[in-house]
């Protein structure tokens, strides 16, 4: 079992921090400018910015009555059914955590190889780091906890100084770029297929849930870390889209679709534009330990989940945790999943896959809210709006996308035969 209390509010924080920035909003802009102009760039992020402090307000309410490690699994098992909880924890391993860890894990990769003539494979290298932050996060508490808190630390200090660069030397004149596609910025459905990335982007917004029991008083801390965290990201990530619409070119954002192999994200562009090549190779360096923290805080809270449907007896015991100890059987099961995608998966087929996990599950556990008959009415109303959110938006995605479609059906289809053999068992 893990120890009670062990978690400050200001590691809530870091947690939900370090969980919400990474790649994705180093990457979203790319995809998003061939669609939309600067304008639209930034109210889709204002959107997206609204839709997540919706979920904030409904996942407080059910932290609040509810208390408990596991995340979606806990609180969807509690007030709606164990199957459906079984599936959710199903669906964080084999997509949600895993895949997300998978696509920073590559991004750091690839950047090395840039940055470092010799470096191994992107893939390779990107394994090494999975490894390592296995062992960090197997360790004793005080060993993660310490780790994870001083990676915030150096990943708030990185993005602070790359926006005071973009901010300081960067265009402060209104863009008059167009997209290559002008005619479908119109389009609701584009408006719409763009929030996928806006999605993956704030994924992590709910990164305190997942250990809720080992803070001090989770019924106020879990509700404030999330609140706060999440206020502070948006903030973040409105001045990072307004350096990159306000200096780049869509040809220029274009660098996002050959990341798998040859290109760097974003913040690399920006700083080669506005100071030099040396700007740029720091930037990415520096992006390196963004993305490290951003998989440390996923490695971390991910196998609480797990931990806690072993300790509900739906998944092998082996996975829970001993008293004082992190569940090590779950830390290794998750990177080696992630291990398995990062292997198996383009950085485009990780990111859709954990946006349209997160629209089913985010949805159905905001929409929960409403069975808790002590809930006030605006997270009941706010679990509500979001829940119908995530329905159109994850729609809209299966839609566009055979193959994402035929993802999701068959984490659930394999989820829905694991519960059933546990149920029996």
């Amino acid at each position: 079992m893990a120890p009670s209390g062990h978690l400050t509010r200001a590691t809530g924080v870091g947690l939900v921090v370090a969980n919400m920035v990474g790649a994705g909003v180093f990457l979203s802009a790319g995809f998003m400018a061939q669609d939309l102009g600067p304008a639209a760039i930034l109210a889709s992020w204002g959107i997206g910015i609204v839709g997540t402090l919706l979920g904030v307000h409904a996942y407080g309410a059910l932290a609040h009555e509810i208390g408990r490690s596991g995340g979606e699994y806990r609180y969807l098992s509690d007030t709606v059914h164990p199957s459906l909880g079984f599936l959710s924890g199903w669906a964080s391993l084999l997509v949600g955590f895993s895949a997300a860890i998978a696509v920073d894990a590559l991004a750091i990769g690839v950047l090395a190889q840039q940055l470092w003539l010799g470096a191994p494979d992107p893939r390779l290298l990107g394994t090494g780091v999975l490894v390592a932050l296995t062992a960090l996060h197997a360790a004793r508490y005080s060993v993660s906890d310490a780790g994870q808190n001083a990676l915030v630390a150096v990943k708030l200090m990185l993005v602070g100084g790359f926006l005071a660069v973009g901010l300081g030397v960067g265009e402060h004149a209104w863009p008059t770029w167009t997209p290559p596609n002008p005619g479908k910025s119109g389009e609701l459905r584009t408006w719409l297929a763009n929030q996928y990335w806006i999605t993956f982007a704030f994924s992590g917004w709910n990164a305190a849930i997942y250990a809720a029991g080992e803070f001090r008083d989770p019924k106020r801390d879990v509700p404030w870390a999330m609140g706060v965290g999440s206020g502070l990201v948006a903030v973040l990530y409105l001045l990072i889209n307004w350096v990159f619409v306000a200096n780049l070119t869509p040809t220029a954002a274009q660098a996002v679709f050959a990341h798998d192999d040859t290109q760097v994200h974003l913040g690399h562009v920006v700083m080669t534009e506005l100071v030099g090549p040396v700007g740029g190779q720091l930037t990415s360096a520096a992006m390196i330990l963004v993305f490290l923290s951003a998989m440390s805080a996923m490695t971390l809270v991910g196998p609480r989940v797990y931990a806690s449907m072993a300790e509900d007896g739906v998944l092998p015991r082996a996975l829970a945790a001993r008293e004082g100890h992190p569940p090590l059987g779950s830390v290794v099961l998750q990177s080696a999943v992630a291990g398995v995608l990062l292997w198996s998966h383009t950085l485009l087929e990780s990111m859709q896959s954990v946006g349209g996990i997160l629209m089913i599950f985010g949805g159905l556990t905001a929409m929960s809210v409403v069975r808790l008959p002590t809930a006030p009415l605006t997270a009941r109303v706010a679990g509500a709006v979001y829940a119908a959110w995530m329905l159109l938006l994850l729609a809209v995605g299966v839609t566009a996308s055979t193959k994402l479609l035929l993802t999701l059906g068959a984490v659930l289809g394999v989820g829905a035969v694991a519960y059933a053999l546990a149920a029996r068992s």
